[in-house]
């Protein structure tokens, strides 16, 4: 019984009879088009579209603000093959040039993966470049975009993704 009445006290409006409904009670969330929820932001107010566009730019679905022009330019000016086609946005973070993909999260050192990386570090290199790193990433998952190739400075040529032994 003690369930029922907090139920319906959690269900019910949650002010005293007679007063007005607050503002907030009042906006009830309402279906989109697209049968997706909006809610009004807790924050600063973001719009849908806007909060879509910040969303994509984390998972690098597509260029974005981040895009490094040169490289996108470099690598879509020399390429059209099957790997070329995986690439969906190319990012330089300091000396760190980060490839992402729409390849899948399982394949890490596949042939794509590998080529797109020694592309990476070919870039880098002549780009004059003393210490590349490359990292070529997956889709955009329950992991965020997984390292699926790498070059992790001038001591690491071939491109594998390593894991340690287990213990």
């Amino acid at each position: 019984m003690a369930f029922a009445g907090a139920a319906v006290a959690v269900a019910g409006p949650l002010s005293h009879r007679g007063s007005a409904p607050s503002p907030a009670a009042a906006e009830a969330p309402r279906p989109a088009p697209a049968g997706e929820l909006n809610v009004a932001s807790a924050g600063k107010g973001v719009k849908a579209g806007e909060a879509e566009k910040k969303t994509d730019a984390k998972k690098a679905a597509g260029p974005s603000k981040f895009t490094d022009e040169e490289a996108a330019a470099y690598f879509s000016s020399r390429w059209r093959d099957h790997a070329a086609k995986r690439v969906r946005d190319i990012r330089t973070t300091g000396h760190y040039l980060r490839i992402y993909t729409n390849l899948p999260d399982d394949a890490d050192n596949s042939k794509d993966a590998i080529t797109l990386c020694r592309r990476g570090l070919e870039y880098l290199t002549e780009r004059g470049e003393a210490n590349p790193v490359v990292f070529v990433q997956a889709k955009f998952g329950e992991n965020g975009n997984p390292v699926l190739a790498n070059v992790l400075g001038p001591d690491d040529s071939d491109c594998r993704v390593t894991y340690p032994k287990p213990k």
